[in-house]
């Protein structure tokens, strides 16, 4: 048998030429503002051309020199080196973010050495964690500025210097007549750490009297990771509050006496910690 052809199929009535005409119409608009707009960049994009071509051709009949040219391209590394030597390491900082290749000439440990020198030159300490073996002198140099704004005294701070100590004026008189500070007949009383948290003084010295002391260092924390509180304390005794000098030495003290790091920045090697402290 014959199967009857289905006839409710549904018919999609072909689209009329107006409606056609119209789509070809937007279609060919949309192509000629495109076309408009290319044609405009590209006359935009010539103008300003010839306007730079304008101006370093003037400038090149007034002995000058082009507008964008790069100076490290104009003078090369070498004499780069030497103009950057001559600027404050905060400028040459600057420069190393400047580009890839600034950033390879403004890194260089021979332009950072010459300013770690004049970092260092008259400080009574220098940090060991910028001294360690492979570390860039750019490095260097930043680590020394991060410790030296340091105010937390760590225990290898108390046990690599030596440490003068004397009395304060509102101290005793009896304990002044024995300290040479005050009564200016020989060297000052030194103090020294040690890393079994022990402290000893010189052998003559009249004030030690042989006893035994020990020291703790105490930091007490806030919200943050700020320091609430932060000071050493030998054996019972009245703690000491520690502060930091502009030459980047320590000075620790309370109402009776005080101590102060002796300089010793021609220590090979460094002093402090081996890593910042915070």
């Amino acid at each position: 048998m014959l199967k009857r052809k289905n006839t409710n199929m549904i018919r999609i009535p072909p689209l009329s030429s107006s409606t056609s005409m119209a789509q070809t119409n937007n279609q060919e608009l949309q192509e000629n503002q495109s076309k408009d707009m290319d044609e405009g960049l590209a006359l935009a994009m010539e103008t300003m051309g010839k306007e730079r071509e304008r101006k370093r051709k003037k400038m090149r009949e007034e002995g000058g020199l082009p507008l964008c040219q790069d100076p490290l391209d104009l003078l090369g590394r070498d004499l780069m080196l030497r103009v950057l030597n001559n600027l404050d390491a905060r400028s040459v900082a600057r420069c190393l973010v400047v580009s890839r290749s600034w950033n390879c000439v403004a890194s260089s440990d021979l332009l950072w050495t010459s300013k770690c020198e004049e970092l260092w030159h008259g400080k009574a300490h220098l940090p060991r964690l910028s001294l360690v073996r492979g570390v860039s002198k750019l490095d260097a140099y930043s680590l020394s500025v991060m410790d030296g704004k340091r105010t937390r005294i760590a225990k290898d701070d108390l046990c690599d210097h030596v440490w003068d100590f004397h009395f304060t004026k509102v101290a005793p008189e009896y304990w002044r007549n024995l300290d040479p500070y005050w009564k200016g007949n020989g060297p000052p009383m030194h103090r020294y750490f040690h890393q079994d948290g022990s402290q000893t003084a010189d052998p003559d010295d009249k004030v030690w009297g042989g006893h035994e002391c020990c020291y703790s260092i105490v930091t007490s924390m806030v919200g943050g990771g700020k320091i609430r509180e932060h000071y050493v304390r030998i054996n019972r005794w009245l703690p000491l509050a520690v502060s930091r000098k502009q030459d980047w030495g320590w000075e620790m003290s309370n109402n009776f006496y005080c101590y102060s790091s002796v300089p010793d920045a021609y220590k090979e090697g460094g002093t402090g910690p081996l890593f910042l402290v915070m």
